[in-house]
């Protein structure tokens, strides 16, 4: 795969390999045309964000192995759809996020501005 850039406009790195996510499954928010979801903002789910993705009807603490999906727990980090991030945001329960791990296509879908103030790593 071509080397792709962050959000700060460094190479990509890697945003979780236990659970291994990504929309490739390579533990990278990488991204390409197919990926019309967009998973491309490195996050580290909490409580909160999980039971409000279920009451919106995207469970994701359940595993599902036929999408190589193991089910998310509190502190997983995880490759999160932008437009799912940004929705989050405006109901309160966004998820922190790991820039140097978010892919820059994440920039048409939320502000690097409103990312910076749910950064992991903005003091690394």
């Amino acid at each position: 795969m071509e080397l792709q850039f962050n959000v700060l406009g460094a190479p990509l790195q890697a945003c979780c390999y236990e659970p291994m996510t990504g929309f490739y499954r390579d533990g990278f928010c990488h991204t390409s045309q197919e990926d019309t979801g967009s998973h491309t903002v490195c996050v580290r789910v909490n409580d909160a964000f999980l039971n409000y993705s279920l009451s919106v009807g995207n469970d994701l603490s359940t595993p599902r192995p036929q999408y190589m999906f193991p089910g998310l727990n509190h502190g997983d980090q995880w490759c999160l759809c932008a437009a799912r991030w940004k929705q989050a945001y405006k109901a309160g329960v966004a998820p922190p996020v790991v820039l140097s791990s978010t892919h820059q296509r994440a920039l048409e879908i939320v502000s690097l501005e409103l990312l910076m103030e749910y950064a992991l790593d903005l003091n690394d």
